[in-house]
């Protein structure tokens, strides 16, 4: 397998709209083995909570400065932290793993880490929680194409 495929894959997998969704099947579907595809897309969607979370504070330090800023983030996560507050308490890093896990649009690594800075969460248990959350989310995505594929071998095969 080319580098070149590897290189798209890794930007599939680090763009906050396609991430695991995209990459695992665009890797399966230009030869990359789906184990292979599985670890390599994994750990590159895992490693985002950290660079994310990393990116927000620098961003947030430098314009928080401003007033127009400091006081829309604060009507905002004032606004954002009392309407899921019941559900914070109630689900945690559970429900940001399983936020993250569930492959569907603006469900990913992204989604979930920028979630958990707004509501002040632990770093170091919201990157765990975005890093199973991935995990669960790769499985998915690579029995959806596992499946998918044999099923339409049905239809395909030469008698």
């Amino acid at each position: 397998m080319d580098i070149k495929t590897y290189l798209i894959t890794a930007a599939f997998t680090l763009l906050p709209i396609s991430e695991l969704r995209g990459a695992i099947p665009y890797a399966v579907f230009n030869g990359i083995h789906p184990l292979t595809a599985y670890f390599y897309c994994v750990i590159l969607n895992a490693a985002l909570g950290p660079l994310v979370y990393l990116f927000l504070d620098s961003l947030h330090k430098l314009f928080y400065k401003m007033a127009w800023y400091r006081g829309l983030f604060d009507r905002l996560v004032t606004r954002a932290r009392h309407k899921v507050s019941a559900q914070v308490d109630k689900y945690g890093y559970l429900g940001i793993m399983l936020f993250v896990g569930i492959p569907l649009p603006i469900t990913g690594a992204y989604t979930g880490t920028l979630g958990a800075w707004i509501l002040g969460l632990d770093r170091r248990k919201t990157c765990l929680a975005v890093a199973a959350g991935a995990v669960i989310s790769g499985i998915i995505v690579s029995l959806l194409i596992y499946f998918g594929t044999e099923a339409a071998s049905i239809f395909t095969k030469q008698m």
